[in-house]
């Protein structure tokens, strides 16, 4: 099995090209390929390029526990690059389908950054509508945090907070986005105001766990702070693996700008997926 792999400030994808194999992967494959100690390690897996009736190209993202995501901010700068070189594509923009809605995305900078349009964020986790912003409260373990919902094609739980660390992603991050009252379970970003054009975040990713960057985590925590007046429309967010610049509109659609480096391509052995 052919793969290719990438980061997006230190955030990993695997890209497999459907034309390299003649199925689908299964939940087994995608769990074996994420393992880190088992497998070749990496926060998720697109599958792709497929073929768009209505985009130039379609991609499918799995988190490591086999569950798929409907987009990835990070994952979708990845892929632009894989298509930069595969040529592909060139330094205009072009369009890809997620399960999360359609972006256009440029490639920059020889491959080295990619800006993509993330479409509309709206605060709520339904697709449809477009509520105003509103706190609500959760209880887990032994704090009470205000948190504020946004969708960015995949659901987040915005929790903003003074005093930022590691550990709170870590501790809290696994039950919030596994409560009874995120239906299809959510990610999470505790994030930490710095100035109005600054935000800091950590993150804990829906099916997989803490994570160093991400490119709608940082585009729904943006939106958020942006919603509250305490940031501008245009912010940089910080994490542990780096920075993603965001820019809003007045309609509160997002565009992401960062980096992305290409780590290694390679075969997986069969025998692989026959030990784990």
């Amino acid at each position: 099995m052919k793969f290719s792999k990438y980061h997006a400030l230190g955030n990993d994808y695997i890209v497999i090209d459907p034309k390299d194999l003649d199925k689908s992967l299964s939940d087994h494959e995608i769990k074996v390929i994420c393992n880190r100690n088992y497998g070749i390690g990496s926060d998720g897996i697109i599958f792709g390029p497929q073929e768009s009736a209505e985009c130039d190209f379609s991609l499918r993202i799995f988190n490591p526990d086999a569950s798929e995501a409907e987009k990835s901010g990070n994952g979708l700068r990845i892929f632009s690059r894989y298509l930069w070189d595969r040529e592909l594509v060139n330094n205009k923009p072009f369009t890809i389908e997620t399960k999360g809605g359609a972006v256009c995305s440029t490639v920059h900078e020889q491959g080295m950054s990619v800006t993509v349009g993330m479409g509309k964020v709206r605060f709520t986790h339904e697709v449809h509508i477009t509520p105003e912003i509103k706190a609500k409260k959760i209880r887990v373990k032994d704090k009470v945090f205000t948190f504020y919902l946004a969708n960015v094609g995949n659901p987040h739980c915005v929790i903003p907070v003074d005093n930022l660390s590691e550990s709170l992603a870590k501790n809290y991050g696994k039950a919030i986005e596994n409560d009874s009252q995120f239906e299809n379970r959510t990610n999470v970003q505790f994030v930490k105001v710095i100035d109005r054009n600054t935000i800091q975040i950590e993150i804990w990713e829906r099916g997989a766990g803490y994570t160093l960057a991400s490119g709608s985590s940082s585009t729904a925590a943006a939106a958020v702070m942006h919603a509250l007046g305490f940031c501008d429309a245009n912010i940089s967010v910080h994490m542990p693996g780096g920075v993603i610049e965001i820019s809003l509109d007045s309609d509160f659609y997002a565009t992401m700008k960062g980096a992305v480096c290409r780590i290694a391509e390679g075969n997986i052995a069969d025998e692989a997926f026959n030990l784990f």
